[in-house]
């Protein structure tokens, strides 16, 4: 591709509404176009770069038995409505009618398509297991599309669906994909990708694995240990807590006027917080019944946990005298019967607490939930804290981070298939249900976090295997004719030779030819110059400046294609 035929503009400036090293480049590189909230095109160089790694996924998919197929984009709600899904998803899933006036959807996601399409089909259990994927467009109303392809509405996802007779199958085949999709990511460039266990969410099951770059700019917190493999999404992280038991104190109801913070009311009785129960009061969307968490006071509530375990979404309560309930005195002692109470497991260990008593400035020390509220079920809704107790190594060694979600697989059990009526017949002739698994990768996510991972202060840079050219070959003073004559014979042996070349043949000055280079961030560059052929050398550098060399003219050629190959090979040999 010659640099003046290529649609493309690259900015010098950067926009106020980029934040993030990906955005910034990807924007100013001219990669992308932004056509509406979290809605971009995509410039030729930023579609051969996803095309390469639809490539690779396409490979590893079929690598393990995969058979590609291609779901519509748009859906009649009746396979939705089969689900369940078509009433339980709020707004982001796009809904609309026809011009007949039918209800439908935009597919944000294919599980009601996969099973629509293999339940007429896969009858017999002589036809299990098998795999189906797809490369589509889908679109989910995000209500806060950030970070350009990080965070988007419209985008392009490989999706899969795995389908077995047996739990044991279905664990089986989720480990040789949870295997496939660290080599795409390795093959990708990012092999420091790593999987956490992760909260199923809307696509339910109980078993799910997130694949994590691990980034300061990422929105998800994670959970890891130091010392062992314990990996998790802040969501799931199991919370283990060292025991605090002090013995049991004396029963005391003491003023605390005006003090409703945890905080506060520890200064005043010169208490610490670990040895105070904090009181979160939250609604369930199911029937708007009052839900009181209690936690230790130097803790904080996992949400995602308390409304797995409460089976319900939640929202922050409202109007709390209604429950009876006298905000910033909560206590556990002498609460209504009528609310719905949930102590964390952070709470078991001490019998000399700190709380509310249910009274406006008024709380109670010494308090013991064994002798003073009975026998009560402890929970896990705790959020996992810097430097906490391992649940696996035992160890104080947790460390919190962010990172961007990649990936992510699940075993989703039979949630679809028993809504929809999927059924086989067994070998010994009874109709069963089999049960699912998926496993999804956002491309232009994966592409942009490949970037975020990738990049110096002037512009991406791109892994040989994914590069939207594998070369750079840039003419300086190409009307020059010795240096045309060099770069076009260059240009034309290495396209022969099967090579990806970008060759920029633009008259323009060396410092804005290098400085768009930096921007395309293409892993190899080849320059051609008067000050060099009058030294009968060609410079090779690579694009992470880990290797520049002045090589004779007619050893360019194959000292490119070597580099070329083996910059592949040590991508690809991991």
């Amino acid at each position: 591709m010659k640099f003046t035929a290529m649609l493309t503009k690259r900015y010098k400036d950067t926009p106020a509404d980029c934040q993030i090293a990906s955005h910034i480049f990807m924007i100013r590189g001219g990669y992308m176009k932004n056509v509406g909230n979290g809605i971009y095109s995509l410039f030729p160089i930023t579609k051969r770069i996803t095309s390469k790694i639809e490539s690779i996924m396409r490979e590893e998919m079929d690598r393990i038995d995969g058979q590609e197929v291609l779901f519509p984009v748009v859906m009649p709600a009746g396979i939705w409505r089969e689900s369940g899904r078509y009433d339980s998803i709020a707004n982001e899933l796009v809904r609309f009618k026809d011009r007949s006036g039918n209800d439908m959807v935009l597919g944000m996601t294919h599980e009601e398509a996969a099973v629509q399409l293999a339940r007429e089909t896969a009858d017999s259990y002589q036809q299990f297991p098998f795999m189906i994927y797809q490369i589509q467009t889908k679109f989910r109303d995000e209500p806060r599309a950030r970070g350009g392809l990080i965070r988007v509405r419209e985008f392009t996802m490989k999706d899969a669906y795995s389908f077995h007779t047996s739990k044991e199958d279905l664990e089986r085949y989720y480990a040789i994909c949870h295997k496939a999709y660290e080599r795409i990511f390795a093959r990708c460039g990012v092999p420091e990708v790593i999987s956490v266990k992760s909260d199923s969410g809307m696509m339910g099951g109980k078993v799910a694995h997130e694949f994590m770059l691990c980034t300061p700019v990422g929105e998800d917190s994670l959970v890891v240990c130091k010392d062992c493999d314990f990996r998790a999404n802040m969501e799931t992280a199991e919370c283990v807590y060292e025991n605090l038991n002090t013995g049991e104190g004396e029963l005391k109801k003491v003023a605390t006027p005006e003090m409703k913070t945890i905080e506060d009311v520890c200064a005043y009785l010169n208490s610490d917080t670990k040895y105070s129960i904090k009181a979160v009061v939250y609604q369930q969307e199911t029937d708007d019944a009052y839900v009181v968490a209690f936690i230790r006071g130097d803790l904080e509530i996992n949400e995602v946990k308390l409304r797995n375990y409460l089976k319900s979404e939640i929202y922050p309560a409202q109007e709390l005298e209604k429950a009876g309930l006298t905000a910033g005195f909560i206590g556990p002692k002498g609460i209504s019967k009528d609310i719905k109470v949930v102590y964390d497991v952070s709470l078991k260990t001490c019998d000399n607490y700190v709380c509310g008593a249910n009274e406006a400035n008024c709380h109670y020390t010494g308090l013991s939930i064994r002798r003073d509220i009975g026998d009560v079920e402890y929970v896990d809704i705790g959020k996992a804290i810097e430097g906490g107790i391992c649940p696996i190594c035992g160890k104080k060694t947790l460390s919190l981070t962010r990172g961007i979600e990649v990936g992510n697989i699940f075993q989703l059990g039979d949630k679809y298939t028993a809504s929809m009526g999927m059924k086989y017949i067994d070998k010994d002739g009874t109709l069963k249900t089999p049960i699912m698994g998926c496993y999804g990768i956002g491309v232009g996510r994966l592409a942009a976090s490949v970037c975020e991972a990738h990049h110096d202060e002037y512009g991406p840079i791109w892994p040989m295997t994914i590069a939207p050219w594998q070369v750079q070959l840039c003419a300086l003073r190409s009307d020059n004719e010795s240096v045309k004559a060099l770069a076009d014979d260059l240009y034309e042996r290495l396209q022969a030779a099967g090579i990806e070349v970008l060759y920029d043949d633009r008259q323009i000055s060396a410092g804005v030819m290098f400085s768009d280079a930096d921007l395309t961030g293409i892993p190899l560059r080849v320059v051609v110059s008067p000050k060099g052929i009058a030294n009968g050398t060609v410079e090779i550098s690579k694009r992470d400046k880990s290797y520049m060399e002045k090589i004779e003219t007619d050893k360019a050629f194959d000292s490119i294609k070597q580099l070329v190959k083996s910059m592949l090979d040590e991508i690809n040999n991991i």
